[in-house]
């Protein structure tokens, strides 16, 4: 320990070794330049008879090497040398003195050979000598104030030490998603995977856009899936981009599935090539609370404010009256006109023959009876704030295009039926996302709610830009779904955005309840989230103290984030970091990941340039499409003209007419 006497004894005894390095540089001078000394009358009997006994011990026998000796016993004063210590000396300073030191050191001796006086000589000799000698001893002294660590660090993000194991296995099952990757390890790049083994458990792709989700994570789900035989519900906001991906792997693997599964495509904005579906087919409407649950969908679809306003007085008055005028028409000839466009014009209908015929149902008797009331008493101001402006967010939907979609069947929503499974993508347009988002909203619910049943096929749901649609109770859909072989995926930009259409509690659960993770660049609120999740790791730690005399160095470890939040907001594309859950039967140890997904992009941009275009369904021209739409007004007008015909007729149904009180 360099303290107290130790510390003494240690300084003596380098200025010891200084001065005997000194001492034998001064006896090279006298022996060598001696003629010189004498005429400069610097000689004495005493100092010639102890140089002979020196010279004796053959220090003198080669000209060089008592000069060297006295430069070894230079190097070794200032081994223990402590200069004070400065950030800004450096080892190529301290080095460039020793050499030119070095040099003139050496390089004085040719001074010997001038022809001129001997006093000259020597004077210059010793000078120039003395000099190098000095040279040498000024750069060991700053090289002994150097900082032997280096404070300012290279990695200056701190990259390295935020590294940690991630699995290299491809961990591959019947269901699993697997997606080639590479990760830094300490500098060095190594290779692994992202091993989705259960998606039934949920999987959630972040990422703001341009971040990659598509392209490196959602078209893989796509692919793989269809390749492992599932059947597939796609919702492609940008219209065609995912379809035509899952369309041109269906063509190439439809034959591996035991019983090949038939593709269908819903897009509003060519009907050519757009089948019809009616997603509020009686056959799948089994009760009362089906046609709620629909009439709840569409109307938050239209207006999303509603989501935060569930069970505010006008919020639910409006679902009651749509709900009662849907199971109206299912139970009407058997369902025969139950769908959203006779819904819609049925709506429109005056006050009178409308609450006149849905009184004829007695299931929705408890739901009609407030607006019946109202309407009698003359409190009109309530009944149109009830009613009016549930009719003003259905007209947006009153197209002729949406009515020719959904006024037929061309297929079923059971995609996962085992004697007929399906593969069907339905398209959004950006530009309309307000009126096509209600209607899709509809179509996922009544999928939803047949699909998340026992005893059907594997199936996954896939949603690029969820908050886009409406999907009530998704939390149950990923909770309860694992069981019956529903796998879900959902894109999603950030969780401000979930969070404003959904609302914070819906957002919250949606975030927390989903086991796979993926997230790209994404920022703010969602990546200190998102790093809490991922947890933290041992990170090394070095902190550094200066004095006059020396550095120390503690080092230490300590828990810090294994992905902090400045990470996440700074993601390449393409570069995802994210965490996955695993199986009982097959445990993953390494769950989080900090990886660059790999895409062969000449491979990817060569498949899609072969990629077949979707085929038209059907001709369709503006002459059906009209026919269609005016012979639904048509039929909602016979049925009010036929029901209140047979009310006014029959006796016992008279009562059911209802008058405005004057």
């Amino acid at each position: 320990m360099r303290i107290g006497e130790d510390e003494q004894g240690l300084r003596k005894i380098l200025d010891m070794t200084r001065l005997v390095s000194m001492a034998l540089l001064g006896l090279h001078f006298y022996y060598y330049c001696y003629l010189a000394f004498q005429m400069w009358q610097l000689t004495a009997p005493l100092t010639d008879k102890i140089l002979t006994n020196i010279a004796n011990a053959g220090i003198f026998n080669n000209f060089h090497k008592s000069k060297l000796i006295a430069l070894g016993f230079l190097f070794i004063s200032l081994l223990g040398s402590s200069g004070r210590k400065d950030q800004k000396i450096n080892y190529k300073k301290g080095l460039y003195f020793i050499i030119v030191g070095l040099i003139i050191y050496f390089l004085s001796c040719l001074l010997l050979l001038m022809k001129m006086e001997m006093e000259i000589v020597a004077v210059l000799y010793i000078s120039i000598t003395i000099a190098g000698f000095i040279l040498m001893l000024t750069g060991g002294s700053l090289l002994s104030r150097v900082i032997q660590f280096q404070l300012q660090n290279k990695d200056i993000f701190n990259k390295e030490n935020e590294t940690f194991p991630q699995e290299e296995r491809r961990i591959k099952n019947d269901y699993s998603i697997n997606l080639p990757a590479i990760y830094n390890m300490r500098g060095k790049t190594r290779k692994s995977w992202i091993n989705i083994t259960n998606p039934f458990r949920g999987l959630l792709v972040l990422g703001s856009p341009g971040s990659g989700k598509s392209y490196f994570v959602i078209r893989h789900v796509i692919t793989q899936h269809i390749v492992k035989g599932f059947a597939m519900f796609v919702y492609d906001f940008k219209y065609d981009d995912l379809s035509c991906i899952a369309y041109n792997t269906y063509l190439k693997h439809r034959h591996s599935y035991p019983i090949p599964p038939q593709f269908f495509v819903i897009n509003f904005d060519d009907l050519s090539r757009s089948h019809r579906c009616n997603p509020l087919g009686h056959e799948t409407m089994e009760d009362i609370t089906d046609a709620a649950e629909s009439a709840r969908t569409i109307l938050l679809g239209l207006n999303r404010e509603w989501i935060k306003k569930q069970g505010d007085f006008f919020v639910e008055s409006s679902i009651n009256f749509l709900t009662a005028i849907i199971w109206f028409l299912r139970n009407y000839k058997g369902g025969e006109y139950c769908s959203l466009p006779h819904v819609m014009e049925l709506m429109q209908v005056d006050y009178e023959p409308l609450f006149s015929v849905l009184g004829t149902e007695k299931e929705i008797e408890v739901l009609v009876n407030p607006f019946i009331t109202a309407y009698v008493n003359n409190v009109m101001e309530q009944l149109e704030g009830q009613i009016a402006t549930t009719k003003t967010a259905m007209a947006r939907l009153s197209s002729p295009q949406l009515y020719y979609v959904l006024s037929a069947n061309d297929f079923t929503l059971d995609i996962n039926n085992p004697e007929q499974p399906k593969i069907v993508c339905m398209g959004n347009n950006p530009q309309k996302i307000q009126i096509y988002g209600a209607v899709l909203s509809l179509f996922v619910t009544r999928l939803v709610k047949l699909v998340n049943k026992k005893g059907k096929l594997k199936s996954s749901l896939i949603f690029d830009e969820f908050p886009t649609i409406y999907l009530n109770n998704i939390d149950s859909l990923i909770a309860t779904a694992r069981s019956n072989k529903v796998a879900t995926t959902l894109g999603v930009q950030d969780f401000s955005q979930l969070r404003k259409d959904y609302g914070r509690e819906q957002a919250d659960v949606i975030m927390n309840i989903t086991g796979n993770l993926i997230s790209g660049q994404v920022m703010g609120e969602t990546a200190k989230q998102l790093s809490e999740r991922f947890g933290k790791i041992m990170q090394d730690r070095a902190s550094y103290s200066i004095n006059s005399t020396d550095t120390s160095v503690s080092l230490s470890t300590q828990l810090e984030s294994a992905i902090p939040p400045s990470k996440i907001s700074s993601l390449s594309s393409g570069e995802f970091v994210g965490m996955v859950a695993d199986d009982p039967l097959e445990k993953i140890d390494l769950k989080a990941f900090h990886c660059q997904i790999l895409n062969d992009h000449e491979a990817l941009k060569n498949e899609q340039n072969k990629y077949k275009q979707i085929p038209a369904v059907r001709k369709v021209d503006n002459t059906i499409v009209q026919k269609n739409y005016l012979q639904i007004k048509q039929d909602v007008q016979d049925i009010i003209n036929s029901e209140m015909e047979r009310i006014l007729n029959d006796p016992g149904l008279e009562h059911l007419v209802v008058k405005k009180n004057l």
